[in-house]
Parts: structure tokens; sequence; C-alpha cells
């Protein structure tokens, strides 16, 4: 079976829970509570399922907690630079990305106000 499936499956799931959890938290202390726990949640998995099968894997770490929030991806993308010692590569791609993404954010935002008027 195509493993994308797992993928998919999983990241249809993790859309539902962030998105049931946005109707009873707004946004944004919704979106900040959805990106810290999926961030802790990606930490446990990776070390809790590192004997489960890759498919499982990719149903949880990139399925489910990958539609929650891929905030979470990036922090455990930070802490695996941080593991390696590799301190101004992960400060430095934390901050790159925080202030490149939210620039992108304004410039899209931007751009599509000029457009729609």
């Amino acid at each position: 079976m195509w493993t994308g499936l797992y993928v998919a499956g999983g990241g249809a799931l993790g859309a539902l829970l962030r998105w049931g959890v946005l109707q009873h938290i707004s946004a944004p202390i919704g979106t900040f509570a959805v990106n810290v726990i999926g961030s802790f949640l990606i930490g446990w998995a990776v070390v809790l399922m590192s004997g489960f099968s890759s498919k499982w894997q990719l149903l949880v770490i990139a399925g489910v907690l990958g539609g929650f929030t891929t905030f979470s991806a990036f922090s455990l993308d930070v802490l695996k630079l941080l593991e390696a010692d590799r301190v101004v590569a992960a400060m430095g791609y934390a901050l790159g990305s925080v202030v490149l993404s939210l620039a992108a954010a304004a410039l899209g935002l931007w751009m599509a106000k000029g457009f729609m008027s």
C-alpha cells in the first residue's frame, strides 16, 4: 500500500483535531496552545515510537501531528540541530523561520489586498 496514505489519513485527523481545539479556544490563544501541545507531542512521539514500524511513525508524526500543527515539525528540526551541536544553525533556522515566515505572510497579505482592490 502507498505509504502516503498513512500521512494523508493522519493529516486529516490532525487537521480535524486542530479545528476542534480552535472551536473551543479562539485564536491566537488556541493556535498558541496547538503549537505548544503539538511540539510537545512530536518530541514525545519521536522517542516513544522509535521501535514502531515506519508506517505508524508516518501516520502519527508526519500525519496526525503534522496536520495538527506544522510548528511541531519546525520544533523537531531545531532540536535535531541542537542535538547535533549545531547551535548557531539551530538559532539561525529558528530566527530565520519566524522572521521570514512573518515577513512572507505580511507580503502575501499586502499583495492580496492590492490585488483585490
